[in-house]
C-alpha cells in the first residue's frame, strides 16, 4: 500500500509510492540500545548518552509508544548525571553543560517528572535554572556550553527551550540573547554559529527556535530565511545542511523545522523528502541512517521520525518545530 502525507493548507501532497514507516521495528531497536555493553560503540558514545536516551524517548512518543522504556529507570538514570550546581553531564561522571543539561529537562519535561526533580535533584528545578542562567554571558547575551567558556548558537537556543519548559525565562537577559542571535543572522537568510561565521542548517535551526520562543520571529526576513532553507533540497530529495553538501537524514529535521516555523515548509517537496527518509530505514534491524545503505543510529532515527511527522505522515504524533 502507499501512504500519503495528510493534506493541509500549506503543504502540495501528492501520492508516492513508498516503503512504509517500520514503526515496531523501530521501536524495537531503541528499546535494544541500552542492552549493547558488549559493543565498542557503546563505550564509544557514551559522551552522547544522556542526548541519546532523550532522542530515543522522543521517537518512541512520536511513534505512538511512550511507554516502551520504563518511565522509574529513565528518571533514575537522569538524577544520577546530575551535578551538584544543578547541571547534568552526558552520563554519571561526566563534567555538567548545557547540552546534557537541556536534553535532562527535556526527558523530565516529556516525562511530567520535574516533581521528581524538587524531591530527589541538587536544588529542585530552581538550582538548574540557576545553573542555566549563569552560563550566560553578560556582556554578549550569548551562552557558555560549560565553565571554560565555548560559544555557540546551540546554547543559546539550548536555555532559552529548558527555561521555557522550567517556567524561569525571565531569569535571563532575553532581550541580549535575541540582539546576539540577530548578530548571528547572514545576507543570504541563514544564521551562523557566531557574529560572522557562515551559514549553517543546524544553527539556523536553532536561532529561528529561539526567536520563536522569545515571541521575535517578526525580526526574521521570513522569505529570505524560507528561500535559503528551501535550496536545501538536492535532486535525491533529502535535504542538506549547507550548499554543495550531501543530503543528510537529520536535516529533515534542521531545515524543515525551520521552515515550519516560518510558515514556508509548502517550499520544499514533501513527498520526495518523505521518501528519501523512508528509504534510510534498515528493514531488518530498524533505525534510520544518514543515508540509503549506512548505519542506523538514534540521532538519525529521531530527527528522521521527527521530519516525517513535521510532514504529517500517517499515524504519527505531531511534533512541534520549535
Amino acid at each position: 500500500m502507499s501512504a500519503r502525507i495528510v493534506p493541509r493548507s500549506d503543504d502540495t501532497s501528492r501520492d508516492v509510492p513508498d516503503p512504509g514507516l517500520l514503526v515496531q521495528k523501530h521501536v524495537k531497536y531503541i528499546q535494544e540500545l541500552d542492552t549493547r555493553h558488549d559493543d565498542l560503540e557503546y563505550w564509544h558514545t557514551e559522551h552522547l548518552r544522556l542526548s541519546g536516551l532523550y532522542w530515543g524517548l522522543t521517537a518512541l512518543h512520536l511513534l505512538g509508544h511512550p511507554k516502551a522504556l520504563p518511565r522509574e529507570e529513565v528518571i533514575d538514570f537522569v538524577l544520577s548525571c546530575q551535578h551538584p550546581s544543578g547541571g547534568f553531564g552526558a552520563a554519571p561522571g561526566h563534567d555538567a553543560h548545557m547540552l546534557y543539561t537541556v536534553s535532562a529537562v527535556q526527558i523530565l519535561a516529556t516525562l511530567d517528572a520535574f516533581d521528581v526533580l524538587d524531591e530527589r535533584g541538587h536544588g529542585g528545578r530552581g538550582r538548574t535554572g540557576q545553573f542555566i542562567r549563569n552560563l550566560q554571558d553578560p556582556i554578549s547575551g550569548a551562552f557558555f556550553g560549560d565553565e571554560w567558556g565555548e560559544v555557540d548558537t546551540r546554547f543559546l537556543y539550548g536555555a532559552l527551550n529548558a527555561l521555557s519548559l522550567l517556567g524561569q525565562l525571565s531569569w535571563i537577559d532575553l532581550s541580549a540573547a535575541i540582539d546576539y542571535v540577530q548578530a548571528c543572522a547572514n545576507f543570504d537568510g541563514g544564521y551562523g554559529l557566531s557574529p560572522g561565521a557562515e551559514s549553517h542548517a543546524g544553527q539556523t535551526f536553532t536561532c529561528l527556535g529561539a526567536l520563536a520562543i522569545a515571541g521575535r520571529l517578526d525580526l526574521v526576513d521570513l522569505d529570505k530565511s524560507g528561500r535559503w532553507l528551501s535550496e536545501r533540497q538536492t535532486e535525491r530529495g533529502g535535504l542538506n545542511g549547507r550548499p554543495e553538501k550531501l543530503e543528510d537524514v537529520c536535516y529533515s529535521w534542521w531545515v524543515a523545522s525551520g521552515l515550519a516555523m516560518i510558515g514556508r515548509l509548502h517550499w520544499i517537496d514533501g513527498p520526495r523528502l518523505r521518501d528519501f527518509i523512508l528509504k534510510c530505514q534498515d528493514d531488518e534491524t530498524g533505525g534510520i541512517a544518514d543515508r540509503p545503505g549506512d548505519l542506523v543510529d538514534v540521532f538519525h532515527t529521531v530527527f528522521g521520525i521527527a521530519g516525517l511527522s513535521l510532514l504529517h505522515y500517517p499515524n504519527l504524533e505531531e511534533v512541534d518545530p520549535v
